[in-house]
């Protein structure tokens, strides 16, 4: 099972793009969820979230519907030196996502690492206390350094029961390839765009992911999720080229390229 969404859904700039002129903020999410089966959802990475906040979602979607939930930064970019202070960390995120668990809608946790986060054995072990600490939910990894495109990184992920994150982006020194490997029940595909020229020279952020897939690209990727839909249990591919719609534009793009019968984004 391939499920298509976007990274995050909330965005002034997909009116004309995917939401209709004039549709309330408040009404996105539930617009959304009638085009996409699941969305990432990344504030969780700025502010800790809350149970009150996700039950508020959790109910303006379908039975069915999957919520991804990345990780707060705290959790992997920030971490801090208190294992004390850590441990409340992750019992205050697990207690967040409790309304998504108890709906049967909480896809997976994403746990995004940073470029600077190498495969090094400090980094492997707190890979499994990540693990252990956020047992029996679905847990995903997205890689941002290419050290750790190596056979000893699946096979630590398949012992762990880790899902590894693929990733599309540009082919630029030290990132990520375009890899597709799973490494659990859950398979995940973020296409972060192929902006090149913009990846590190950018006045803002999201001019690093300004991008337009073309069919052919995403075609590239068709036998990819196939492999991936045959080894995991369910596959999430995921858009985060957000600006100015184009995450939700390629969304519907792939979604027609795997011949699902969808309705194009801009019809209202």
């Amino acid at each position: 099972m391939i499920l298509v969404g976007t990274a995050g859904f909330s965005y002034d700039d997909w009116h004309g793009a995917l939401y209709p002129e004039g549709l309330s903020p408040r009404d996105r999410l539930t617009y959304y969820a009638r085009r996409f089966p699941a969305v990432e959802i990344d504030f969780t990475y700025y502010r800790m979230p809350t149970a009150r906040t996700m039950a508020g979602m959790e109910r303006k979607t379908p039975e069915g519907f999957r919520f991804c939930v990345k990780t707060y930064r705290e959790l992997t970019h920030e971490v801090p030196d208190d294992p004390g202070v850590l441990d409340g960390l992750f019992r205050q995120y697990r207690e967040a996502l409790a309304p998504l668990e108890d709906a049967g809608k909480l896809g997976c946790v994403l746990a995004q690492f940073p470029w600077k986060f190498q495969n090094l054995p400090a980094n492997r072990d707190y890979l499994l206390r990540v693990r252990e600490r956020l047992e029996g939910l679905a847990l995903v990894v997205e890689f941002r350094n290419s050290t750790w495109v190596e056979p000893a990184t699946f096979e630590l992920l398949r012992g762990a029961g880790i899902g590894f994150c693929c990733v599309d982006e540009p082919r630029l020194r030290g990132l990520m390839p375009r890899v597709a490997v799973a490494t659990s029940p859950v398979a995940y595909v973020r296409f972060h765009g192929r902006n090149a020229a913009r990846w590190w020279k950018h006045e803002h952020a999201w001019e690093r992911y300004d991008y337009l897939y073309r069919e052919e690209e995403l075609r590239e990727w068709l036998p990819k999720l196939a492999d991936l839909d045959r080894r995991a249990e369910v596959t999430y591919a995921v858009f985060n080229n957000c600006h100015a719609g184009q995450a939700a534009r390629n969304a519907v793009d792939l979604q027609l390229l795997l011949g699902e019968d969808v309705r194009p984004a801009t019809d209202a």
